[in-house]
């Protein structure tokens, strides 16, 4: 049977339910993809041919409103292109799994998630809200339940625990005999960022090895990280450095093009690392050295500590583990 015309009057759930001879409850289960274990399989393409035939669109604001509550969970992350939120997004979906709809959202121009985000999806009236890696000193407050995702300090907040990454990539420095390293720093407002940075300079510290007084950093981008690179790759040689650490894999594939295009042989005359572990730096040439911050399960950590809030259980606040990956670029 054909949709309704445009000018007619909207489709409500009572009418799908009247087309499909079921209860307005029944469909508002289907709709709302809740129907597993309560709704027969019969019922539920009964109901889905209504909808169809119909062109019944669900009005989750209304029902938001209606509830107090949806049951949309929404992920705020400063770049859903990055391989790395793709797996934090695997690790969400996974673990809300049919009984919330994940909606993602990204910042503008890739910057840090700020108050004003959390606030203007918070009018949605969403089960709950995930903020990716959010900006430093913002109060990430709201009415509905509110996890924060890699954001050391901050309050609900599900974090790595860099320590034993961070010791075991200084470490291995040491032991290839690295004195002089340089750091490759995002431009990022995260607190995450800047607390890699002075775990690092921390460890080196104690392993003896100098940092270069010659700062670096530039967008988590492979085209700035180059750009950044190229105008400083000479003066750190000059001064010494045989090894470059980048805040983020991204960063340090941009060491590698400059290195690549200026014939500087990695390892031999310049060895690189970085932060994340994403699945091209296995790939790369050479293959990256990384500390490993498993995307998928920082996701489905903060996915289980926002259930935990809504359900009115204990919230589990672990430190995930981190691990240094090497590989060819520092000569592994």
């Amino acid at each position: 049977m054909p949709s309704p015309a445009p000018n007619s009057r909207r489709v409500t759930a009572a009418m799908v339910a009247e087309r499909a001879g079921t209860s307005i409850a029944t469909v508002s289960l289907v709709v709302n993809g809740k129907e597993r274990g309560r709704v027969s399989a019969p019922i539920v393409a009964r109901v889905r041919d209504a909808v169809d035939d119909l062109g019944y669109v669900v009005d989750h604001a209304a029902s938001s409103l209606a509830r107090g509550s949806g049951d949309l969970v929404v992920l705020i992350a400063p770049d859903l292109s990055n391989p790395f939120f793709a797996e934090v997004i695997r690790g969400v979906r996974d673990t809300v799994g049919d009984r919330f709809q994940l909606v993602l959202s990204v910042t503008e121009r890739g910057a840090q998630p700020v108050t004003a985000d959390v606030r203007r999806f918070e009018r949605l009236r969403p089960a709950g809200i995930l903020v990716d890696a959010p900006a430093a000193d913002q109060a990430m407050t709201a009415s509905v339940p509110v996890v924060l995702l890699d954001a050391p300090g901050g309050p609900d907040a599900v974090n790595y625990d860099l320590s034993a990454g961070v010791s075991a990539l200084v470490s291995h420095l040491a032991l290839a005999g690295h004195r002089r390293v340089a750091y490759l720093d995002g431009t990022s407002r995260a607190t995450t960022f800047a607390l890699r940075r002075s775990m690092f300079e921390q460890a080196c510290a104690e392993a003896d090895i100098s940092l270069t007084p010659m700062s670096a950093s530039a967008d988590l981008t492979i085209d700035a990280a180059a750009s950044a690179v190229d105008g400083v790759v000479d003066a750190w040689l000059a001064d010494g450095v045989t090894a470059v650490v980048a805040a983020a894999d991204t960063l340090a594939y941009g060491v590698l093009r400059v290195a690549s295009a200026r014939g500087i042989a990695v390892p031999a005359a310049l060895a690189v690392a970085g932060f994340d572990d994403l699945p091209s730096s296995s790939v790369t040439a050479p293959a990256l050295t990384s500390v490993a911050l498993p995307g998928a399960e920082l996701g489905r950590a903060a996915a289980l500590r926002l259930l935990a809030m809504l359900d009115g259980t204990e919230p589990a606040a672990p430190a995930l583990p981190t691990r240094l990956v090497p590989r060819a670029s520092t000569g592994a």
